[in-house]
């Protein structure tokens, strides 16, 4: 198989996602393109083995497989993974930091034995690796003037991933993972169980607050991210803020609903929103 094929198939991933992502990545020109659909597709491989797993050893054991194969990818071996075989093609066109793809596979697996996090510095280290190394991988094909995008697009991959959990409290449930510090809610007044039984209850409208203040201001800071961006690199994060950013004011406006059920706005608020943010850039 050739490279043009191996990115071929990371493209299909794309496709067959239905991801809110997939519009802004075609905002970009062909090369940055194919190398942001390749990280996509490495990220939802990662994801899926864990999301899909039946058993947490086997899942486990496909992991370490999994991470053999990408270290071998990206030292020039030759492996049996399209997926794998372009993202290693990525990594060396535009220098990705290896240590940001080591970081998501890592990262996912801590979803295969869910503990929970005692601290909001240890949910953050978590969301560092799912989501922040995802945006320094990114940021690296679509192009930055200074160090300094390393911190914003810290800042764009924690505030993205807070959404995320407030948006998927009751799926995560459902799953049996809890994404709220333990310090929180003691702090807040409520416990595990409180979450998962849900309610307009005091104690969990405090900490859906604590939550999404602390999105937005990971939002503010990810905002400087625009202007440390390449021309190519902007849209496609303008793109991808502002939906993103739509889904958290649904998430903000909903209270303790985030509770009970998923939140999400209308796909086309999404639509509107995501090309909103291409043309005005970020407002947090």
């Amino acid at each position: 198989m050739t490279l043009a094929t191996d990115h071929a198939v990371c493209a299909a991933v794309l496709d067959r996602s239905g991801s809110s992502f997939a519009l802004p990545i075609r905002l970009l020109p062909q090369g940055k393109r194919q190398g942001t659909t390749a990280l996509y597709a490495f990220c939802r491989r990662a994801d899926d083995i864990v999301d899909d797993a039946r058993d947490p050893r086997a899942a486990s054991a496909e992991l370490d497989g999994f991470e053999r194969r990408l270290r071998a990818a990206l030292a020039g071996d030759i492996v049996d993974d399209p997926v794998l075989r372009a993202v290693a093609d990525t990594a060396r066109r535009f220098a990705i930091p290896p240590a940001s793809l080591f970081d998501i596979v890592d990262g996912v697996r801590m979803d295969l034995e869910p503990r929970g996090f005692e601290t909001f510095h240890d949910l953050e280290e978590y969301c560092r690796r799912v989501a922040s190394a995802v945006g320094i991988a990114s940021i690296h094909v679509w192009g930055f003037s200074r160090p300094a995008a390393l911190s914003a697009a810290h800042a764009c991959g924690l505030a993205f991933q807070l959404t995320n959990i407030l948006r998927d409290v009751s799926e995560d449930r459902d799953r049996g993972r809890l994404y709220f510090a333990r310090e929180d809610l003691q702090a807040c007044g409520c416990t595990a169980d409180d979450v998962a039984a849900g309610g307009e209850r005091p104690e969990l409208a405090r900490l859906a607050t604590l939550y999404v203040e602390r999105a937005a201001a990971c939002f503010r800071d990810a905002a400087r991210l625009d202007r440390l961006l390449t021309t190519d690199g902007r849209i496609v994060f303008r793109a991808m803020y502002g939906g993103y950013h739509a889904v958290f004011k649904a998430v903000r406006r909903a209270g303790t609903a985030i509770f009970a059920s998923r939140v999400r706005p209308p796909r086309a608020v999404l639509l509107a929103r995501t090309l909103a943010g291409v043309v005005v850039g970020p407002r947090p």
